[in-house]
């Protein structure tokens, strides 16, 4: 049965060679398609295990609920695509996306370990476990893995991502552990094939693993050139390990570890010279250090200063940011719907956050996805941080930054401390909930839509709504289109016409709810009737060439407002018709009606169709 409804699906989205790429997410099967306007909305909500579909962001999001990963197993399986292929072709992916992708499958781990560390906290502050047992130990064991062994996990989802074999790269991560190299630490004259190793000890840490992993996607795809494919089962591994474990640890381990040393002794001056301004650097940057696993880097220097003088002054700062942390995913909790994705990956890391201090599902899951975020997080961090660093607050135990260390007054002068840990958190919540969600975020803090929420929406649209020709020309039966698609109705009701001049305007008072990334097509939302208008037939594989939009997703438009412009001449010269299709994409319980004849001539602004609700 569920095969069967792959098959369906991938049929109705138009087919395997309409699919660029599919990924998935809690609920949505989320395809990037070549041309949207060949999907058949209409009969893909009919179907009883969809539940609604969501076109935004340039991807062509289809809600199925709590099996999705199901449906997304049986989709893939009939593309032939590798799961999780990579969203840019040729590999072009920016920094931001390479980061969140590898942590992502990482955030129910992260968080799951969290809660059993912050479980052990509270056993052993009620005194019902000593933090001397075997059982603590074991448990401990359980919380701390996925942070010890980091390089591992990194090692597998950058490779996935970078299009390596995922389990040579976490095998380069794990050389990084093996006990082989790591009881080599500490020793001198440290060797490898005459040069100089000087070996650290590299759990928990991210950033060597993401250079490697990169360099060691790019020689797998040389070495597949290079070597014949009978040889490449064995060849291909044995040489990446061979050249990028001691690559690892002669070249990118000591570079990470260098810049991890030079931005603490830099923080350490800084501090040195304006306690304040030190205290807004490390609080607007402690968070990206933590990305990156360069934070790692203060933590001599804290012990350091615990020993001398009881109490750090760099941590007394970076405590700010986890309360920032908290407030952006309290904020990103409060601005999402019930049932929406934010929802689902914040509740867990505030809970993880406040009772064990581990905030990485928070940078990870919810900061590095969104781009507003990146900056709320620094200017939160940096408020506190000024705070913290004007009164001089210090850290005067090693403890984790959550509620048990607060309670146990860690941290001193307390009233300050308290002060700026506030602000931070009130920065990010505030900024979060009011400013930090932009356009192509808000799929993702919407609810899932059901049924009977889908129902609801239909009964609120409004009596009657007379839809403009967006244009001069002839108009045309929708039957009478030179596209299938379009003429039998499969994706939506409306009528067409053939253009005059090189001007689409807005057929009805509205907003812009979807813009096709190749500028060919867009959707308007009319009082809850959704309009198509799709420019020509098979524009998309003009790749936005020869278009030029005047308006943006999110907009408010008037009828006869310029929606967009195209050259005519150069469209027709390449081959392609310009018959503009004009839809109603949600036209159950409304009756659809094309005013004026077939054939007939008709002006920009003259009604076209008459949409009501059926009796």
């Amino acid at each position: 049965m569920l095969e069967k409804e792959a098959k369906e699906l991938l049929e109705l989205v138009g087919g395997r060679e309409n699919v660029n790429n599919l990924v998935h997410c809690a609920t949505r099967l989320r395809f990037e398609l070549k041309d949207e306007g060949l999907a058949r909305k209409k009969e893909i909500e009919e179907k009883s295990y969809v539940l609604s579909v969501v076109v935004s962001g340039g991807q062509y999001q289809i809600v199925i609920g709590p099996k999705v990963t199901e449906y997304f197993a049986a989709v893939m399986k009939l593309l032939n695509l590798e799961e999780g292929k990579k969203e840019e072709d040729g590999g072009n992916m920016s920094l931001l996306k390479v980061i969140s992708g590898a942590f992502s499958p990482l955030i129910p781990l992260l968080a799951g370990s969290g809660m059993i560390k912050a479980l052990l906290m509270v056993l052993v502050e009620f005194g019902l476990l000593a933090d001397t047992s075997s059982t603590y130990a074991i448990l401990a064991a359980a919380g701390n893995a996925v942070f010890y062994f980091m390089p591992v996990f990194l090692g597998i989802t950058l490779s996935k991502q970078f299009g390596g074999n995922m389990y040579v790269g976490g095998a380069i991560g794990a050389a990084l552990l093996e006990p082989s190299f790591t009881s080599l630490i500490g020793q001198e004259g440290v060797a490898f094939l005459g040069l100089s190793v000087v070996p650290v000890d590299y759990a928990t840490t991210v950033f060597p693993i993401f250079i490697i992993s990169f360099v060691y996607a790019f020689l797998d795809k040389k070495l597949k050139k290079w070597i014949k494919q009978e040889l490449q089962m064995f060849l291909v591994p044995m040489i990446c390990l061979l050249v990028l474990v001691p690559m690892a640890i002669l070249v990118f381990g000591p570079f990470g570890t260098t810049i991890g040393n030079t931005v603490s002794a830099v923080i350490a001056w800084l501090f040195d010279f304006s306690n304040v301004l030190a205290g807004l650097v490390l609080g607007a940057t402690y968070p990206f250090l933590t990305i990156l696993g360069l934070h790692w880097g203060f933590t001599p220097i804290t012990l350091q200063n615990l020993n001398l003088y009881g109490g750090d002054v760099l941590e007394g700062a970076a405590v700010c940011c986890v309360y920032a942390e908290l407030g952006i995913a309290i904020g990103a909790y409060l601005k999402g719907r019930k049932g929406s994705k934010i929802r689902e990956i914040a509740g867990p890391t505030i809970l993880t956050g406040f009772l064990a201090g581990v905030t990485e599902p928070i940078l990870y899951g919810i900061v590095m996805r969104y781009k507003r975020l990146m900056a709320i997080v620094a200017v939160a961090g940096g408020i506190g941080g000024a705070i913290n660093g004007l009164f001089h607050v210090t850290m005067d135990a090693y403890v984790f930054h959550n509620l048990f260390s607060v309670a146990m007054l860690t941290y001193s002068p307390f009233i300050p401390f308290l002060i700026g840990c506030g602000a931070s958190l009130a920065a990010g919540l505030l900024l979060t909930y009011f400013w930090g969600v932009t356009e192509d975020d808000k799929a993702d803090f919407e609810g899932v839509q059901t049924e009977e929420t889908v129902h609801k929406e239909k009964k609120a649209l409004t009596a009657s709504l007379s839809v403009a020709s967006p244009a001069s020309g002839v108009l045309m039966a929708l039957d009478q289109v030179e596209d299938e698609a379009f003429a039998s109705g499969a994706l939506g009701q409306g009528a067409a016409v053939r253009p005059e001049e090189g001007r689409i305007c807005a057929p009805a008072d509205g907003q812009v709810t979807m813009i096709f990334p190749t500028k060919h097509a867009l959707g308007l939302s009319c009082g809850g009737t959704e309009l198509l208008i799709h420019v020509g037939l098979n524009t998309v594989e003009l790749n936005g060439k020869y278009f030029t939009l005047h308006v943006k997703e999110g907009d408010q438009v008037k009828k006869g407002d310029l929606l967009l412009e195209f050259d005519m001449e150069q469209i027709q010269k390449e081959g392609y018709l310009l018959t503009t299709p004009v839809l109603v994409t949600n036209p159950d319980g409304l009756s659809v009606v094309c005013c004026g004849k077939d054939g007939g001539r008709i002006a920009a602004g003259d009604s076209m169709l008459e949409v009501k609700e059926e009796a």
